[in-house]
């Protein structure tokens, strides 16, 4: 294709923003918007410098390619609408509220030979990438222990409430499906295994929001066994106090341990047993992904905005016929989708659930219904909102 790639966004909020300004720094030509309403959709459009569309067809019939940031619960919808068009599709996380529709959203990409991506954009990292090369060339032996963790504060005040709270729009789970996709993504992707089984437990902070009754969590706790026969435990919370975007990987081997953390970017702890150190990014000692994915040059930090545009730039070499390294395709956002299926058939059951069997039921009780030690709903006290 000679020219730039046209592209239109669906969602009108700041996911929508970093998508278009991701696709410029690929060089795409961001060409219009969808959002909720059409004066959200005129909103959205000056913002962004394009024009506003009123259907998801109509958008689709003039973009080369759409990136669908609209609520959770209107991703099948949408992507469904793109893929029908025969044009490409990028879509937010998590793929859609639950496993079975997701995995036909693969199934329909694939048949219609369409680059379909999810932005797991943590990925892009190249410090990300230089922790799985350096798995991969068995740096750290075999390995034994992992430990995830994604915390944030954003929900700690008991009036928070947006879309995300209301199931009928997120779908069953709220912050495992919001963070706790990216961190089980992040630490299957490294580690080269999958999650076989785990036992999940969940909390919900605040019993009403805003007059609205919670029935999403706000903190997800889990106990993991990887394929390799690794152990680990997964924290996820939405209510941690002064954490903004706490995400952090820890892969323990018997060589070796390697620690990514989010909020430093730019640096790789490696851990032996009669010594540390730390692995500054810097292309000309990184291995060839990593080196890839280096923007600028050693010094110069990189962060959140250019793993997001390394993302983008891949999928956009995807579309041009290339076959980008670790691009999470929409087969990796539909294997999200059955570890938040996994994740609340154990909070229910309060069993083990072996992933890739899990059956979710219906949306979860009203927060009225009795608490279990895998589902706690009660008010958080004083020393919690301090």
């Amino acid at each position: 294709m000679d020219r730039a790639l046209r592209v239109g966004i669906i969602g009108g909020g700041f996911m929508g923003e970093a998508h278009a300004r991701a696709a410029r720094s690929a060089g795409a030509e961001v060409i219009g918007v969808l959002a909720s309403s059409q004066e959200s959709s005129q909103r959205a459009a000056r913002s962004l410098g394009a024009e506003a569309f009123s259907s998801v067809a109509e958008l689709a019939g003039a973009a080369d390619v759409v990136h669908v940031c609209s609520p959770n619960g209107l991703h099948a919808e949408h992507v469904r609408a793109v893929i029908r068009a025969g044009k490409h599709v990028v879509c937010e996380k998590p793929l859609s509220t639950d496993h079975a529709t997701a995995d036909g959203l693969v199934r329909e990409a694939d048949e219609a030979g369409v680059v379909a991506s999810v932005p797991f954009v943590y990925r892009f990292h190249p410090m990300v990438r230089q922790a799985r090369h350096l798995v991969q060339q068995g740096e750290i032996g075999r390995l034994l222990t992992v430990q995830g963790q994604y915390l944030q504060d954003w929900m700690l005040d008991p009036s928070a409430w947006n879309w995300r709270v209301d199931p009928a729009e997120s779908g069953a789970s709220r912050a495992f499906g919001d963070i706790g996709s990216h961190l089980v993504d992040l630490l299957e992707f490294v580690a080269g295994e999958r999650i076989r089984r785990l036992s999940a437990i969940t909390s919900i902070a605040y019993p009403e929001r805003d007059g609205h009754p919670v029935s999403t969590e706000d903190a997800a706790a889990l106990t993991v066994e990887f394929t390799g026969g690794a152990i680990g435990s997964i924290m996820v919370s939405q209510v941690n106090a002064g954490r903004k975007n706490a995400l952090t990987i820890e892969l323990a081997g018997t060589a070796n341990n390697i620690v990514f953390e989010q909020e430093k970017p730019d640096e790789l702890w490696i851990g032996g047993e009669s010594s540390t150190r730390v692995i500054s990014r810097d292309a000309t000692v990184l291995g060839d992904d990593a080196a890839r994915l280096s923007a600028v040059p050693a010094g110069h930090p990189m962060g959140y905005v250019d793993a997001f545009a390394g993302f983008v730039r891949d999928t956009y070499a995807a579309i041009q016929g290339s076959a980008p390294e670790g691009l999470p395709r929409f087969a990796d956002g539909a294997r999200a989708n059955q570890v938040i299926d996994a994740v609340l058939e154990s909070a229910r059951t309060r069993q083990w659930v072996d992933v890739g069997e899990a059956a979710v039921e219906p949306l979860a009780q009203s927060s009225s219904a009795p608490a279990s030690p895998a589902s706690v709903t009660r008010p958080a006290t004083a020393k919690e909102t301090a």
